[in-house]
């Protein structure tokens, strides 16, 4: 059975804000912040939904202006 679930992430990049959904099982905050470091660029995204990466943590992200990561499940 497929249990993935639609979230919202919401970031700012450098103050200017972004939004994006993203199709998932699971969500965090961990999870978000990986995920909207990627959106801008910053992350790496797996090839493979198998394929193991390294997460893009709150303080890398930080660094190339990432802030304030807040999600929330799509209603």
């Amino acid at each position: 059975m497929n249990n993935t679930k639609l979230f919202v992430i919401d970031y700012t990049l450098h103050g200017v804000p972004k939004s994006f959904i993203i199709r998932l099982e699971k969500m965090d905050n961990a999870e978000a912040w990986h995920w909207a470091s990627c959106d801008a660029g910053v992350g790496r995204i797996p090839r493979f939904g198998r394929e193991k990466v390294q997460k893009t943590s709150k303080p890398m992200a930080e660094k190339f202006g990432v802030e304030n990561v807040t999600w929330r499940p799509a209603s």
